[in-house]
């Protein structure tokens, strides 16, 4: 397996779509949306083995203090083989230095990103006004 990252904007709708889709993610509900919210993304980690999409990842922030990563998601035959670790890496590296790195994890979810170096934040609650049913 060769995993080449690339922080190129030029992603096929479908390719995008088929990952969402795999990952049950109800994003792909709203395909148009979808597509715009990533391109205007502060940074967009795309992860391919040849011509294929295996993983995405975003950040949304304001360049210089916060950073938010709100998805992150694998093809599912290729989970659990470094590519989330992979673009992880190049967010971390994209945002080294930044005074705060947020996200949201659940389920299996959350043992990744303990192991990205992410911790509960103190006491704080996660809070949320979302039209979704999963993620």
């Amino acid at each position: 397996m060769n995993i080449e990252l690339s922080v190129n904007r030029d992603l096929n709708a479908n390719d995008i779509l088929q990952l969402y889709q795999a990952n049950k993610w109800s994003a792909a509900d709203k395909p148009e949306l979808l597509i715009k919210a990533l391109l205007n993304s502060h940074s967009l980690v795309s992860a391919w083995d040849g011509t294929t999409l295996v993983g995405l990842g975003n950040a949304i922030s304001d360049g210089y203090l916060v950073v938010y990563y709100p998805h992150l998601l694998v093809l599912p035959s290729y989970q659990g083989k470094g590519v989330g670790r992979l673009i992880m890496d190049k967010m971390q590296e994209i945002y080294k230095g930044f005074h705060m790195q947020m996200l949201t994890a659940d389920g299996n979810a959350i043992d990744f990103y303990k192991k990205n170096g992410f911790e509960r934040a103190g006491q704080t609650e996660p809070m949320w006004i979302y039209k979704g049913n999963d993620h």
